[in-house]
């Protein structure tokens, strides 16, 4: 008898239920980043002419005078490991865009709902700099862990 294949689930509940919580410090990576919506998509690019995902959030962590790695899976080590609930504005969340489970895509919870949707900005390669929710069956999915820097 064949051994039964275990699926990964395509959508999990991903909420956080820090809506209200955030430090001035958070506020302040926030507030940096959001000055970038809009910038274009660069790969390797760390300026407000065009960025990659984890371009951005180094440049918004020195411009708040924390300095982080310029990759993405360097970036994964810093900070401490949260769960989800646990999730605030200025946090970084990780993705797996490629699938598997190797870091590939990085972002900054930019709000967290009251319903406990988390919002993140990060640089999509094709609309540039946004903010997207992890309710989004792309993110939801590729969805691997988030740290907290600050």
């Amino acid at each position: 008898m064949a051994k039964a294949r275990v699926s990964k689930v395509a959508s999990k509940t991903l909420s956080s239920e820090n809506s209200g919580v955030v430090t001035k410090d958070a506020k302040k990576i926030v507030k940096t980043a959001e000055k970038y919506l809009g910038v274009p998509y660069k790969y390797a690019g760390n300026s407000s002419s065009g960025f990659d995902c984890s371009g951005l959030v180094s440049k918004v962590f020195i411009e708040n005078n924390k300095t982080l790695p310029r990759r993405s899976t360097d970036q994964a080590l810093e900070g401490s490991s949260i769960s989800v609930k646990e999730i605030k504005a200025g946090d970084l969340v990780f993705f797996a865009t490629m699938g598997g489970a190797k870091v590939s895509h990085v972002g900054i919870v930019h709000t967290i709902e009251a319903s406990g949707e988390i919002k993140f900005i990060h640089a999509s390669t094709s609309k540039g700099v946004i903010i997207s929710s992890l309710n989004e069956a792309y993110w939801n999915k590729s969805f691997l862990f988030a740290r907290r820097i600050l």
